[in-house]
């Protein structure tokens, strides 16, 4: 075993124990704590791309770089450092698009599954701002809007590198870009949703699959050759 190797599996292995602890703490709701682990996550991820890719991609670097600064803009309170976060992980979708883009041939996309997924990205997104409508700040919506159809569009984009290569790679790429989304939806609704007894509107279902969405995503890109 060389050592790009061992280094990818130490990087794993960080990351799993920080991942755990923070999930530890985010299933116990313990803002203090979580804070603590959470600027870690995507520096593991990042690093393990590094050390484990023969030829690195800039659009992915920069786009796991942006959701780390979103990470750490999201830890302090209020709307202001929460749309700020926003942008920063706009960014990422908008890289992750770009980075998905490149392996697409536009003259031969097969749009019989990019509309249908298009009404239904775009749609979950409408449904998930309308269920927030009444308890949001008003000023907010729209960005909030906005942001999941980036976050759609990167799943579309995704799912249409899945459909073109027909490879396991895109397929584990298209899973992690799934759960981005499901990330995102959940964390809105974890924040402005009024019933705060339902489980899944704990951090710890945003936390877990966004990490595991990130990291799906960039072993789908490492598998890719």
């Amino acid at each position: 075993m060389d050592v790009r190797a061992v280094l990818g599996y130490i990087f794993l292995a960080l990351l799993f124990i920080f991942t755990a602890v923070h999930l530890y703490h985010s299933w116990r709701d313990d803002k203090k704590r979580r804070k603590y682990t959470k600027p870690f996550l995507l520096i593991f991820i990042i690093a393990y791309y590094i050390v484990s890719a023969d030829k690195l991609s800039v659009l992915l670097i920069l786009a796991l770089a942006t959701s780390w600064l979103g990470d750490v803009l999201l830890i302090p309170e209020g709307n202001g450092w929460f749309t700020a976060g926003g942008i920063s992980f706009m960014f990422t979708h908008f890289l992750f698009i770009a980075l998905y883009a490149t392996r697409l041939d536009f003259s031969s996309l097969p749009w019989a599954f990019a509309i249908p997924a298009a009404i239904v990205y775009y749609g979950i997104s409408a449904v998930i701002i309308y269920k927030l409508r009444s308890t949001t700040p008003k000023i907010m919506l729209i960005p909030m809007y906005l942001y999941l159809l980036s976050n759609s569009t990167m799943n579309i984009f995704s799912l249409m590198q899945l459909v073109t290569l027909r490879s396991a790679a895109a397929a584990v790429a298209y899973a992690g870009a799934v759960l981005f989304f499901i990330s995102d939806c959940t964390l809105f609704l974890v924040r402005y949703y009024k019933n705060k007894d339902i489980v899944f509107k704990r951090h710890f279902t945003v936390m877990l699959t966004y990490v595991l969405g990130e990291l799906l995503i960039t072993q789908g890109i490492l598998m890719m050759k």
